[in-house]
């Protein structure tokens, strides 16, 4: 059974809203462009942009702690490395992540609207070079629409795919059949991907992206219905061309 991309998504800023792509350019051993290329501390962490090795996601700003981010709407542009901030739709904050004087500003506005969450100065740090992730591998994520649909089923409520950061989004394929490609490969259009890991879920995907209420556990609810706490697996890139939304996605 074949499916499609149904959705392609980046995240400029880490813990930031998602940046929707039609399509992306990508690289074999990369991820797609821009993505968690920033991330805000939280106070002063061990992260060293001239030795950028993995550190724990709490040294940043995270929804998993710090669900207030979800009032803010992000807006990137990738032509000028802009980050635009919304809240209710009003723009709040503007800055060129790229350059110190664009991150001054950021980080001004942060530093106020996080308030007593901050241990310390926030300090945006990365650029288009980085992928600042806890594991520290350049991957994808790939969520099925189906696996989606058969959790909420089960749930018995509406749940928003966002809540789990993928960056593709497939649909037309059997309910957690993505759980069994670990180790093969699957192309989306004429790119190959490698899958490498099931995803195991944690308290991030309890709190609602739009509005920042921790209205689930869907951790605990995945290992009491289903005997784990896995939704989704990523991928490694194999080959280099072009991921686009509507793009046929052939599973092993």
């Amino acid at each position: 059974m074949t499916g499609v991309v149904t959705g392609l998504f980046r995240y400029p800023v880490k813990g930031l809203s998602p940046d929707p792509l039609e399509r992306a350019e990508v690289q074999p051993d990369g991820a797609l462009p821009f993505d968690r290329a920033w991330a805000i501390e939280n106070g002063p962490s061990r992260f060293d942009p001239a030795d950028p090795r993995p550190v724990p996601d709490i040294s940043f700003l995270i929804l998993m702690r710090d669900e207030r981010l979800a009032a803010l709407e992000a807006h990137f542009e990738e032509e000028t490395e802009r980050l635009v901030l919304l809240r209710a739709g009003r723009q709040v904050a503007s800055g060129q992540l790229s350059a110190s004087s664009g991150r001054q500003i950021l980080e001004q506005f942060i530093a106020a609207f996080m308030g007593d969450r901050m241990r310390g100065r926030p300090k945006i740090v990365g650029g288009k070079e980085y992928f600042i992730t806890e594991g520290g591998v350049r991957c994808v994520h790939i969520i099925n629409l189906a696996t989606l649909r058969d959790l909420e089923r089960v749930m018995g409520r509406p749940i928003d795919p966002i809540r789990f950061r993928p960056n593709i989004i497939v649909d037309g394929l059997e309910p957690w059949s993505e759980l069994s490609w670990i180790d093969r490969e699957v192309s989306a259009g004429h790119v190959r991907l490698n899958v490498v890991e099931r995803t195991a879920r944690c308290a991030a995907t309890n709190v609602d992206p739009k509005t920042g209420n921790r209205d689930m556990d869907i951790p605990a609810f995945l290992k009491r219905e289903y005997g784990h706490e896995d939704f989704g697996v990523y991928a490694t890139i194999a080959s280099e061309g072009t991921l686009a939304v509507g793009d046929a996605l052939t599973p092993p």
